[in-house]
């Protein structure tokens, strides 16, 4: 999977895929992540890439040149399966939605900054438009790391255990059950003792108990969903 990310702050982006599972991912070829400085792309002089907005307001807007000369440019190289925006008015996303893209090719990621970008790109280029809450961050870096890290995980490879991604909360859309780890009894707080009874059936029934008991208290909401 190749992932292409459109930013005017690309130094946000460099820790995120520098470290951990998303490394892992890069340094076996499963997964490519390029940065791409909208300034090196703009016709406009000093690296100017937003203007004020028509109408009056507060706020500059991403101008529509910059992002359609790179847009273009990365198009003209090979096909994207989606032009993905980070925007708060968005679509939700969920663990399906990460789950759908993880199977795509390539795909590209557009930061918005200031008051978002002209609204000509969106109807233009944009094929998808992503939120990942209900609140406002300063650009949509931050966004587009969290974005990447949910897909990249899900790449075949790129988990040491390729099972592990399988029982993550919400892939049955249900919340995770508790873990346990070494020692079985620490400071008198003991695992539970059908854990250690090494019947696989008897766990995967508690399991989805405590899945099930945990997602009541915590995300009720969920089980209408997985009634359904």
């Amino acid at each position: 999977m190749r992932i292409d990310i459109i930013t005017v702050v690309p130094d946000l982006l460099t820790s995120p895929f520098s470290h951990s599972i998303m490394k892992r991912a890069q340094s076996r070829g499963l997964l490519e992540v390029h940065t791409h400085n909208l300034r090196d792309h703009t016709p406009y002089k000093q690296g100017q890439v937003d203007d004020y907005q028509f109408g009056g307001g507060a706020g500059m807007v991403m101008m529509p040149e910059p992002l359609a000369i790179l847009l273009d440019k990365l198009k003209e190289e090979r096909n994207y399966d989606e032009v993905i925006y980070m925007t708060p008015d968005g679509e939700r996303f969920e663990q399906k939605i990460a789950n759908r893209l993880s199977i795509k090719e390539n795909l590209i990621i557009i930061c918005g900054h200031y008051k978002g970008i002209d609204e000509r790109i969106r109807e233009h280029y944009v094929t998808k438009e992503i939120s990942i809450g209900d609140y406002v961050l300063s650009g949509g870096e931050l966004a587009a790391a969290v974005v990447v890290d949910a897909i990249g995980r899900l790449i075949p490879g790129v988990l040491n255990d390729e099972t592990s991604a399988l029982f993550d909360s919400f892939q049955d859309g249900l919340l995770a059950p508790p873990v346990y780890t070494r020692p079985a009894d620490f400071r008198g707080w003991k695992v539970p003792e059908i854990l250690l009874c090494g019947d696989p059936k008897k766990i995967d029934v508690w399991r989805h108990e405590e899945a099930l008991k945990r997602t009541a208290e915590r995300r009720p909401e969920l089980l209408e969903d997985h009634e359904e």
